[in-house]
């Protein structure tokens, strides 16, 4: 859609006619594995689903318009559009990866691509000058989340293109933007080539679909990944694709009582005597906050803290709470807690870039915020 029209307008709207048959409103599921073709490989623009589908052609454009970017893929789970991306490298290649990275990616990162020859350096990405000095003549790629997971920490995107494009190497700078969504925050026009989302999150927003998918604007990348996608075929089935389309017509409506509940709550626990740390880029103490103001229109609905009685206290609090359900995954209009240490980040236990075992990460949904808070301190005030 033109950029004249305001991101909660193009979230409804963008990608999707009226079916042209029916005149419905709504996007069809197009169930079918296969389509009848006129004559050998004389077609409508689509021959199997696994190549192209016209339910996830709708998802696609409406996310390349809501990242500001030309083109989107869509795959069956955010791992597996990570995955994808990374076969954009060759066995040799160096990637820069911020140090507190989601579980999940790391797993990939060293139990799967090291095997295959990839190399991966672990550095402080709130530090623009750690992320150049840890180029190599080999590397290729920049991995950043900004939040990160869980720690909340952000990268200056701008700032690390600055550097990264001053090496005069030709890296690509990519970035899981989950924790912020398209929404919140828009890494391609601020200096990323490729963005990530895991749209089970805050796209889907309903914890009732598994997704990813990947934004960007390099026309030969596209040309590249869309390959991949049909060539692997991690794709998603044409009702997730429905159901994400579904989401993210409330993403804006969502994201915004997300923000606010999040920002209330982080401020309760600051004061609460049972924390010892709150993580949350909307509160002043965040060494980062001036750049969440600059780089994000919201701060999000993600809060980690760390509990003063250590990983005794997290796990008894972790599982004292009545509203905030104990599961793993996030950005779901329910609120969920979790225990990244013994859950969603074990892969990194034995790491170098392990996650303290006092911390909490809580996923603040849009419920009415003093139930929230009444529930978090019924939890706290309960502790040994």
């Amino acid at each position: 859609m033109s950029d004249s029209y305001h991101f909660d307008t193009r979230a409804i709207h963008a990608g999707q006619e009226p079916d042209p048959t029916t005149g419905a409103i709504m996007t069809p599921i197009y169930q079918t594995s296969t389509y009848v073709q006129s004559a050998p490989a004389e077609h409508r623009g689509y021959e199997y689903s696994r190549t192209d589908n016209p339910t996830r052609t709708a998802l696609q454009a409406l996310l390349a318009d809501l990242e500001g970017g030309r083109f989107a893929l869509a795959f069956a789970s955010g791992m597996a559009a990570i995955d994808t991306v990374m076969r954009l490298l060759q066995p040799g290649d160096h990637t820069i990866v911020a140090s507190d990275v989601y579980g999940g990616t790391f797993r990939l990162f060293e139990k799967v691509l090291a095997r295959y020859g990839l190399t991966f350096t672990y550095v402080d990405i709130t530090d623009p000058a750690e992320v150049e000095v840890a180029v190599r003549p080999r590397t290729r790629m920049v991995w950043l989340e900004t939040p990160t997971n869980p720690l909340l920490a952000l990268a200056d995107i701008g700032e690390i293109n600055r550097r990264i494009r001053h090496t005069g190497q030709e890296i690509l700078i990519a970035v899981d933007n989950t924790f912020a969504s398209p929404c919140l925050q828009q890494p391609l026009a601020l200096g990323a080539d490729i963005v990530v989302h895991s749209t089970t999150k805050y796209l889907g927003g309903h914890s009732d679909i598994v997704g990813g998918a990947v934004e960007h604007d390099d026309e030969a990348n596209y040309e590249r990944l869309k390959f991949l996608q049909n060539a692997v075929g991690a794709i998603p089935g044409p009702f997730d694709c429905w159901l994400t389309l579904r989401g993210i017509k409330t993403l804006h409506l969502r994201m915004e009582r997300h923000s606010e509940n999040a920002l209330r709550i982080a401020r309760f626990l600051a004061d609460h005597p049972a924390i010892e740390e709150v993580y949350y880029p909307g509160l002043e103490s965040h060494p980062q906050h001036d750049l969440a103001k600059r780089q994000m229109r919201a701060f999000g609905g993600m809060i980690s803290v760390v509990l003063r009685g250590g990983e005794r206290a997290a796990r008894a609090f972790v599982s004292r709470t009545r509203i905030f359900a104990l599961a793993e995954s996030l950005g779901g209009v329910e609120s969920l807690i979790e225990h990244p240490h013994s859950m969603t980040h074990a892969s990194t236990a034995d790491s170098e870039i392990a996650v303290p075992p006092g911390l909490v990460r809580l996923s603040v949904g849009v419920e009415h915020v003093e139930d929230l808070i009444a529930d978090l301190d019924q939890a706290l005030g309960s502790l040994p």
